[in-house]
């Protein structure tokens, strides 16, 4: 089956343009619905609920200072609206358009910081979005299950095909209130890229970092921390 779909919120058709030679980046995702272990009272969950505007997110982002010396951020592209064809995946196809792209996920309140490290190919980027709890929670959750429901599939974008591979992986325990995670393989052209994407939703707060999966693993919980402290 094949649907024919707009550039992704999760910014997976950017990765797909741009598949760098010989590296290991960013992407993944895939829920794991355990609740963390910590209880709020009722004024703190009251407040988290309470949707941020796009400006207090980007206050909430991690800087070059939070991630330590060798990080330079890039400078944010202007959307594209290639169009992107994905055959072999029902899961994704049964979504529709947008869902199967992430659509759901582009909410109005959101902030976006891509950086890369030690002058190489490798990246680590952060998105912040906030909604309703319920909200975020039922976007997200669709479109990781679908991804994450086909281990193998082809996405067109561009006129470049790229074979997808997805794997689910053990979701962060103990953060937040709902995580996801899954590692993505790019293939086009002899090159592959390996991209981990992990999500963590605290309250109206959905926290997505992708990126290589060292970077990832090693920012995840100072990302979450300065994206909650206010909380």
């Amino acid at each position: 089956m094949r649907v024919r779909v707009a550039t992704t919120a999760l910014g997976i058709t950017a990765a797909l343009l741009a598949v760098p030679a010989c590296s290991t980046d960013t992407t993944g995702t895939k829920p794991n619905a355990a609740p963390s272990a910590r209880t709020e009272k009722p004024a703190d969950d009251a407040l988290k609920a309470a949707p941020l505007s796009s400006a207090a997110l980007e206050t909430r982002l991690l800087d070059e200072s939070d991630l330590g010396s060798g990080y330079l951020r890039k400078l944010e592209r202007p959307a594209q609206h290639d169009d992107v064809t994905v055959v072999g995946c029902p899961a994704l196809s049964e979504l529709g358009g947008d869902a199967a792209t992430g659509g759901t996920l582009t909410f109005p309140r959101k902030a976006k910081a891509t950086f890369t490290y030690g002058g190489s190919s490798s990246e680590i980027s952060e998105e912040l979005y906030s909604d309703s709890p319920n909200k975020l929670s039922d976007g997200i959750d669709r479109i990781f299950d679908a991804m994450t429901g086909c281990p193998t599939y082809q996405v067109v974008a561009g006129g470049t095909a790229i074979d997808m591979v997805s794997q689910k992986l053990p979701a962060p325990r103990g953060l937040g209130d709902e995580q996801w995670s899954q590692l993505l393989t790019f293939s086009a052209g002899g090159r592959s890229t390996v991209v981990k994407q992990t999500a963590i939703r605290d309250g109206s707060l959905l926290l997505i970092v992708s990126g290589s999966p060292a970077l990832v693993d090693r920012h995840l919980d100072k990302a979450l921390a300065k994206a909650t402290a206010a909380n």
